[in-house]
């Protein structure tokens, strides 16, 4: 009997086709071994990445935003074992990574700010003030 694979999901597919993340990262670094997934939600307000680090040393996350391309760098470190223990199991992913995400000119980049918070990294982008949308009143004449 043939195992059924299953296609990949639609999203999959186009995945970074708005927000591209296929942007090269600059300068001299090592290719990525692992990228942990991110998500990216616009608002009236702000663009806001949110990527899962779990296990990342804050000293080692770098965050750059540079003509309109935000860079998100780490390194998660493997843990050291003793000779005589046996890994049964291993299938958590270590090493450096890098992701990159073109941004809109939307983005206001002297007001953006990073936090990390029990393994979550939030960068939040607030727009500019003249990008927002704005609503204007319609008087109506009888």
């Amino acid at each position: 009997m043939l195992a059924r694979l299953n296609p990949p999901l639609f999203d999959d597919l186009f995945r970074g086709a708005f927000f591209n993340d296929f942007v090269l990262p600059r300068g001299n670094v090592k290719a990525a071994t692992f990228a942990p997934p991110a998500d990216i939600v616009e608002t009236q307000a702000a663009i806001e990445v949110t990527v899962d680090l779990p296990g990342h040393d804050p000293k080692s996350l770098d965050v750059k935003l540079e003509n309109g391309i935000l860079t998100i760098q780490s390194e998660r470190k493997q843990e050291r074992r003793g000779e005589q223990d046996d890994v049964l199991r291993a299938e958590r992913s270590f090493g450096q990574f890098v992701r990159s995400f073109e941004l809109p000119d939307t983005v206001d980049p002297e007001k953006v700010a990073a936090k990390l918070e029990h393994g979550v990294l939030t960068v939040t982008l607030p727009k500019r003030e003249e990008t927002k949308p704005r609503s204007i009143a319609v008087k109506v004449q009888s």
